[in-house]
């Protein structure tokens, strides 16, 4: 649902958030083992610090992001035709950089992800693209990946939507 690289009438553009605030902290270590269980489960949440795509997230009520236990559940990034000047792998690729930040600041890394779910409006044209550039972040042993063809996105102008599971970078 957000897009770091476009801009429409009903939605401001989203770019790279460079910092979010990881919300929500554990129990502290001396808690007895009953409380680190129940922090282990805690649902925390990765949000932008400000700027349109925090607006976004809050008029529609979702997170960048949420961590439950040891998983990280990404909320689906659109990507949308290149801006004038670029190619549609150019742009994917700044897509994926934004959604490598999340992983990032959701203690999660490209190697942790164990899911990703794409998508398309017109798979046969995004595709080739799409798995150059997620093969570039994204190396053996491989995810599971699935692609599905779709009549359209939330962003009328989105080309696809990817959403993405992946494990907490152990330790």
């Amino acid at each position: 649902m957000t897009r770091p690289n476009e801009r429409t009438p009903a939605m401001p553009a989203f770019k790279p958030f460079l910092a979010a605030a990881l919300l929500g902290a554990p129990l502290a270590s001396a808690a007895p083992a009953l409380a680190d269980d129940h922090a282990a489960s805690e649902k925390r949440t990765v949000m932008p610090e400000g700027g349109p795509g925090l607006a976004m997230m809050e008029e529609y009520g979702f997170s960048e992001a949420v961590i439950h236990g040891d998983t990280v559940y990404l909320s689906g990034v659109i990507l949308g035709p290149p801006p004038e000047g670029m190619t549609r792998e150019q742009a994917y690729d700044r897509s994926f950089q934004y959604l490598g930040s999340v992983l990032e600041r959701a203690g999660s890394s490209w190697d942790d992800v164990v899911d990703i779910t794409t998508y398309h409006v017109d798979i046969d044209a995004s595709m080739p693209a799409l798995a150059a550039v997620k093969n570039r972040y994204v190396k053996a042993p491989f995810p599971a990946w699935t692609a599905i063809d779709i009549d359209r996105l939330f962003a009328p102008e989105g080309e696809v939507e990817i959403k993405i599971t992946a494990r907490v970078t152990p330790r």
